[in-house]
């Protein structure tokens, strides 16, 4: 699986820890975003590399990191197509997955730790969709993308 991965400044070291973790574990990883954890880096850019990673078929899923988890997660939305979930612990992780297909996994960097991060990542892709009742909900989530979204 090829996982699209980008953070702000404040999610570089993060985002490090993610990439080492993930590549442990056989994925093939795209990096974007911040360069260094010095240098500001907009979470608007990083958020538009996943997004256009995943949508392109260049990458299967995305991890969004900044501060706080809420910027990123509110820039991926954006596209039309993406699922982001902001998470801050492994049952929500699960659950995005599960209930939501979510195809993109945001969380903070201030907000949780390097230990919370990778048991949310290791449930993220751990989880698989269980369709059904729920796959009733996103296909009105994609509805709505259809309604409101412009292309």
């Amino acid at each position: 699986m090829i996982v699209s991965i980008a953070s702000d400044h404040a999610g570089y070291d993060l985002r490090q820890q993610v990439i080492a973790h993930l590549k442990e574990k056989g994925f093939e990883v795209l990096d974007g975003g911040a360069t260094n954890g010095t240098d500001a880096y907009s979470y608007v850019e990083a958020g538009k590399k996943i997004a256009e990673d995943v949508l392109s078929g260049r990458a299967d899923r995305g991890i969004a990191i900044c501060g706080t988890g809420i910027g990123i997660s509110l820039v991926v939305n954006k596209y039309k197509g993406i699922r982001c979930g902001l998470c801050c612990n492994e049952f929500m992780a699960k659950m995005s997955r599960q209930h939501n297909d979510a195809n993109v996994l945001a969380f903070g960097a201030r907000v949780v730790g390097k230990g919370v991060a990778l048991g949310m990542v290791d449930a993220f892709f751990e989880a698989e969709f269980l369709g059904g009742r729920h796959a009733e909900r996103v296909g009105d989530l994609t509805k709505l993308e259809e309604e409101h979204f412009k292309a």
